[in-house]
């Protein structure tokens, strides 16, 4: 079982930044790659980041590349995302997933736990 926390999320102006973070108990976190996703009202979960167990490989979704980046410490057991020139589009609420391998997923369904998410609210 692996139990995931999320933090940092709330209100930025469009063009700041903001710091997603999320915490990791249970089983070897470094068994596990990691992964942000986000779900904004009316919308299905989707996709925004991902990183393999020891943080050498990464992959996003074209629409927050060369905005957003995630890393990982495995000693802290932790994962982060960082938000940079956000924008109104951006607005949802924010997930952190484990999925056990080396590599890094996309799909929802290969990761296994989830954190409750952290809300992340760009205003225009």
């Amino acid at each position: 079982q692996v139990q995931l926390v999320e933090s940092g999320g709330g209100l930025v102006q469009a063009g700041g930044s903001l710091r997603l973070s999320c915490a990791a108990s249970g089983r070897t976190f470094s068994s596990y790659a990691m992964g942000w996703f986000r779900q904004a009202p009316g919308k299905e979960r989707e996709f925004v980041a991902a990183i393999n167990w020891s943080g050498g490989s990464t992959y996003y979704t074209n629409s927050v590349k060369g905005r957003f980046t995630i890393s990982r410490e495995n000693a802290k057991n932790t994962v982060s995302l960082q938000m940079n020139s956000v924008k109104p589009e951006d607005t949802a609420v924010y997930y952190c997933a484990a999925g056990y391998g080396r590599s890094w997923y996309v799909q929802v369904s290969a990761y296994e736990y989830w954190g409750h998410g952290t809300q992340v609210t760009v205003s225009s």
